[in-house]
């Protein structure tokens, strides 16, 4: 009998899943890969700045004060170095360029809960300023694709209306 094999997405998105295990939050695992050409060029994971304390070898800060999950990203050890953000770094230190390329983000909560693995808006910023071309996730429906040049404009009118709300 032959083996199915994955196509192109599927194949990328277990490398994603795969390094999100690298993770070093106890909440949630994340991984991204960037592709160019067929290749993988790089990856990364959410998790702490190099050489600094994580959740894995020092208390998470959420759960000792209690905050929520998806919120106060600037409180975590490892919110501030999303997947996304991680692999476009690792990119720039040893792949050399990002542009026309295509990135892959899977994960999952560690309570159990499927994730839908959408960028924040922070990454979003991060993923269009990269020159990445393509975004290919895992969500409870399947595969979702998006054109990052979509979210340029989206972007800024989401930002007004949020930041008019603060005031």
């Amino acid at each position: 009998m032959e083996k199915m094999r994955p196509t192109k997405d599927e194949y990328f998105l277990q490398i994603a899943l795969d390094t999100s295990k690298r993770s070093t939050c106890k909440r949630r695992h994340f991984g991204a890969v960037i592709v160019k050409e067929d290749s993988q060029i790089s990856s990364g994971y959410n998790g702490s700045a190099r050489g600094a304390p994580n959740c894995l070898t020092e208390e998470c800060l959420k759960d000792k004060y209690g905050m929520q999950p998806g919120m106060a990203y600037e409180h975590c050890r490892a919110g501030p170095l999303h997947a996304e953000v991680n692999a476009i770094i690792n990119a720039s230190r040893h792949a050399g360029g990002t542009i026309d390329s295509t990135i892959y983000i899977a994960g999952e909560y560690l309570d159990e809960r499927i994730s839908d693995a959408h960028p924040c808006k922070s990454c979003q910023k991060a993923i269009i300023n990269a020159g990445i071309e393509k975004v290919v996730i895992r969500t409870e429906k399947g595969i979702e694709t998006f054109l990052a040049e979509d979210w340029t404009k989206e972007a800024f009118e989401t930002e007004d209306k949020d930041i008019k709300g603060f005031y």
